[in-house]
């Protein structure tokens, strides 16, 4: 096997954690504030970036209303690709440095505000996207200084982009979807309004909720931060420290509420209890990844998202055929699990349980299991597909997908395990297909 990261005893390496969390405005109503905040950060001319289905919606309404209510002027940015790629960000990155803007607002989904935070990057310090991207695809150049201000507005309980530094994107040049990761990044203010979800199809929650669970079950069962050896400098800390007590008790609260109500805001948009508590388990889950990290199912879900592109996912059939972020990563995650569970079984059956599994009786060595199953349950009774191969992958793409996910090192490094591309193309197989 190879050891793609070194661990540590405890009581050998890291004995310090940081909690570097975004400030977070939550609640019905919140968005309305929008004008105030953005005046309050100093903005004046703001680029607002926005899917255009969601500047048609009741929440781009009251978004436009609060900024021009408090006189501020408004360039819209209406062109974010879905799942955004290289072109998309260096497009973004245009607009903002001809608009003569000094703030940004960022309102949709994960890859809405992913993109503001591009735009906001190649247009303060420009360079290739590339120079920024995270080593060892891109040069890992790190962010000069201060970005603009930046309020992340979400309409999908899912990515948790709200409160992290870190955005993801399909790299055309290498064809590699990968990102850029920095505490810069991080927007200076979330305003999350849970009322912007209410009008979502059942197929896009399912895929953003998907993610919130896989976001907290990764940082719940990730590498502890004690396993890593001491930075030099306290400035070398890595953005992703492991889990952590802090970021343990997010994580395991997000468990909890999508276990409890991800099925019900799927299968009833009327439902309006649970779209607002997936709505704050995606806060708390990004509060959590973006400080704790997540590991093997996002390592693999970048290849899933990026090889092939012939799936028409319920809820985004408007869109050109892609998998989902959400999708691409919960899709892995029971063989993974399995993958993962030996290293700390522990950690994964509290998971289940914060899931609604029962269980008492079970064997350490049934924890990947038990973890594995319950992820399957949820993901039939919300109608996901029943594996890779439902999305149009073979075993001829194994090889291909394993290669792929094992160049995404930021994420695999923080797994409770090492693991090799011949482990990635093991847990590729295993996930052609779960029923």
């Amino acid at each position: 096997m190879s050891a793609n990261t070194t661990y540590l005893a405890p009581g050998e390496g890291e004995t310090v954690f940081t909690v570097s969390a975004s400030p977070i405005k939550f609640g019905v109503g919140a968005l309305g504030e929008l004008g105030a905040d953005a005046q309050a950060l100093g903005m004046k001319r703001v680029a607002l970036f926005v899917d255009p289905h969601v500047l048609a919606s009741a929440p781009g309404d009251t978004a436009l209303r609060a900024l021009r209510g408090a006189g501020v002027d408004v360039a819209i940015y209406d062109q974010a690709r879905c799942e955004p790629n290289s072109d998309s960000f260096e497009a973004a990155a245009a607009f903002a440095r001809d608009g003569s803007c000094d703030g940004f607002v960022s309102l949709g989904g994960g890859s809405v505000m992913d993109t503001a935070k591009a735009a906001n990057l190649l247009s303060t310090y420009p360079d290739e996207l590339i120079a920024y991207v995270n080593a060892p695809i891109g040069r890992a150049k790190p962010i000069p200084g201060r970005l603009k201000p930046h309020i992340a507005c979400p309409t999908t309980c899912g990515t948790g982009s709200e409160t992290t530094g870190i955005t993801i994107v399909d790299l055309k040049s290498v064809g590699l979807k990968t990102g850029i990761a920095s505490p810069l990044l991080k927007p200076s203010l979330a305003i999350v309004d849970p009322t912007a979800t209410e009008t979502l199809p059942g197929g896009v929650v399912a895929a953003s909720g998907f993610d919130v669970l896989t976001h907290a079950v990764e940082s719940y069962t990730a590498r502890p931060y004690t396993s890593r050896p001491k930075p030099a400098q306290p400035s070398q800390r890595p953005p992703y420290q492991g889990s952590t007590p802090y970021n343990d008790i997010g994580s395991i609260a997000a468990i909890r509420l999508g276990g409890r109500y991800l099925v019900r805001a799927v299968r009833d948009a009327g439902d309006r209890e649970a779209r607002h508590q997936l709505m704050f388990a995606s806060t708390l889950a990004g509060l959590a990844f973006g400080s704790a990290g997540v590991h093997i199912p996002h390592a693999m879900s970048y290849s899933v998202a990026t090889l092939r592109h012939e799936f028409v996912a319920s809820g985004y059939e408007e869109r050109d055929p892609m998998v989902p972020h959400g999708i691409a990563v919960v899709i892995n995650a029971p063989a993974a699990f399995r993958f993962t569970a030996a290293a700390n079984p522990a950690r994964h059956l509290e998971a289940a349980a914060a899931l609604g599994v029962d269980v008492r009786g079970a064997a350490p060595e049934d924890a990947g299991e038990v973890l594995a199953q319950a992820f399957i349950k949820l993901m039939r009774e919300t109608g996901l597909p029943s594996g890779i191969a439902a999305l149009g992958y073979r075993e001829s793409d194994l090889p291909a997908l394993a290669e792929g996910a094992y160049a995404q090192q930021r994420p695999l490094v923080m797994a409770p395990r090492s693991v090799s591309r011949q482990d990635l193309e093991g847990l590729y197989r295993n996930a052609l297909r779960y029923w």
